[in-house]
């Protein structure tokens, strides 16, 4: 008798990342995406996306999403969230304040250098407050290929998402990096050679289908 070895089911290991659009803490526009990556198997899924996360009752919409974040049936590698998670230099320092002409830290003089040499080219340009905003959004606005207007860190719209984002990763052990989606989707496309129409409009109520389709297969095939 001839015994036929057969072949094994491959183990199928995902690795789990979270995507978190946050809204306020008394609004119900959250929304949670989860990602599940097989290396072995070069695959991405959508796993879950829980949209309008809100209070229910006597639970607050912070503590349904740090139910939903530490879930033990969900390991997560790491969160991403799309608000600040990094305060400006000037709320992190505890040193003497000399003021931002005569500053020496690193940040504050590369905030004060870029805004010097914008200066020679776009007038009037308002001085930056570095209590509100960081390098990071400084960059973004105004030096990729394509204009980006992020939100000032602690800015008006920004500030009360920070503040929760702090507030909920406080009881969280799972590493988190901050995003900017519409940057993050415009360098991903361009990277997977997707026409900027495409990268542009994806949002548009007409010609958001095709566009976000296009974005999808580029994704799959790589």
């Amino acid at each position: 008798m001839t015994t036929i070895a057969s072949t094994p089911t491959p183990v199928l290991v995902p690795r789990r990342f979270a995507g978190i659009a946050l809204g306020g803490g008394k609004a119900d526009r959250t929304a949670v995406a989860v990602l599940e990556y097989f290396p072995k198997q070069s695959r991405l899924f959508l796993r879950t996306l829980r949209e309008r996360i809100k209070a229910e009752g006597d639970v607050s919409s912070d503590q349904a999403l740090h139910e939903l974040l530490s879930n033990g049936d969900e390991a997560f590698e790491s969160l991403a969230f799309d608000a600040p998670l990094q305060l400006p230099k000037c709320l992190r320092c505890d040193l003497r304040c000399p003021g931002v002409p005569a500053c020496r830290l690193p940040e504050i003089k590369w905030m004060r250098d870029f805004h010097q040499r914008r200066a020679k080219v776009k007038r009037p340009l308002k001085m930056f407050t570095p209590y509100t905003e960081r390098p990071a959004e400084m960059y973004v606005a105004s030096e990729f290929d394509e204009p980006f207007f992020p939100p000032q860190a602690l800015g008006a719209n920004a500030a009360p998402l920070a503040a929760r984002a702090h507030f909920i990763l406080r009881r969280l052990t799972i590493p988190a990096i901050e995003v900017f989606p519409k940057a993050a989707v415009w360098r991903i496309g361009r990277c997977l050679k997707v026409q900027k129409s495409y990268l542009r409009h994806h949002k548009n109520a007409v010609s958001g289908d095709e566009a976000r389709l296009a974005i999808l297969k580029a994704i799959m095939e790589r």
